[in-house]
């Protein structure tokens, strides 16, 4: 068959090609530490959608930073005793979608809660706070701060932390039996599912599609640096067009690489790859998936790129009724 990238033997040993910085777990424990001395003050505003078998509402919460986050939660009426719970995450710049998406698992009993990412297309806040250049692109967010010292200003930083945060809202709700909590989602939100799963080792079941921000350098070394990872592209042309900080910028980058997370991440997990995605090629995604330690499958689509992969959402949803 055709390739775009290794062979399928050698991508299942694969292991990454992006640096992974050496106080990475003192960062994201010391963020984990910073996230939970926050009051989130939630709110829960009635949406104007309703249905008659469950209750939906605009949740807003205080992220790190003080930004204030969205989410859409959808909660099953007349719960009798602790049920299920299922956290959204969604694609690179858009929202956490239509309310109809979530109603499959709230008709199951669970409750679902899809957040925003902060400044894309939905009500999250994304509030600043960051030197240089913000024209383009989220994951370069910050970058200037990180080469100078800072890599707590990442952009993604936050958003990673805000997943954490909403998992641990979502596990504290009456209703929720928080031993029994699934992640999922799709390229941004399929690393974000993966990302939730490492930093709330607690999350039992979790199912990422074609996930994205993961193993940067061979993204660039692949010549792959366009669409989702163009901004990695126009970064070094407009500030570093010899390259000579380039080393530094792949670990700075390292801080928010996800397959750098994965050996945390204590619940099983069923992963979709296409391997014609030019997108986010597939060594990138099994740099991720390699590392994992918890059980694990991985549902294989040969002749399917970064797009919806037949089947693979009911696999999804008779994955997660596990629970």
């Amino acid at each position: 068959m055709p390739l775009i990238d290794m062979p399928l033997e050698k991508l299942k040993d694969y292991q990454g090609l992006n640096p992974c910085p050496a106080d990475f777990d003192e960062f994201w424990d010391k963020g984990l530490e910073e996230m939970r001395r926050i009051d989130p003050e939630i709110e829960l505003v009635p949406s104007d959608f309703q249905v008659d078998f469950a209750e939906c509402f605009n949740m807003f919460f205080t992220g790190v930073g003080g930004a204030r986050v969205h989410a859409k939660l959808v909660r099953p009426r007349n719960i009798s005793s602790p049920q299920p719970a299922i956290l959204q995450f969604h694609g690179y710049s858009a929202d956490c979608g239509d309310w109809q998406s979530k109603l499959a698992y709230a008709a199951q009993g669970y409750t679902v809660a899809a957040l925003d990412c902060r400044g894309q297309g939905g009500f999250s806040e994304d509030i600043g706070g960051v030197k240089g250049w913000t024209l383009r692109g989220h994951f370069i967010r910050g970058l200037d701060d990180a080469l100078k010292g800072n890599p707590e200003k990442l952009l993604f930083r936050n958003i990673f932390l805000d997943t954490a945060q909403m998992a641990k809202i979502v596990m504290e709700m009456p209703g929720v039996d928080e031993k029994r909590v699934g992640a999922m989602g799709g390229s941004q939100g399929g690393g974000l599912t993966l990302v939730c799963a490492s930093l709330v080792p607690e999350i039992k079941l979790v199912a990422p599609n074609f996930p994205f921000l993961t193993d940067y350098r061979r993204v660039w070394e692949m010549d792959l640096a366009v669409g989702a990872y163009e901004e990695l592209q126009v970064f070094f042309r407009k500030f570093d067009p010899q390259h000579k900080r380039e080393n530094e910028i792949f670990e700075m980058l390292g801080y928010i690489d996800i397959q750098n997370l994965t050996r945390r991440i204590g619940g099983e997990v069923m992963m979709a790859v296409g391997l014609m995605d030019t997108i986010c090629p597939p060594s990138t995604q099994f740099a991720a998936y390699n590392k994992i330690r918890s059980k694990k499958s991985l549902e294989i689509y040969p002749d399917f790129g970064h797009e919806g992969l037949p089947g693979q959402e009911d696999k999804i949803f008779q994955f997660m009724r596990k629970l």
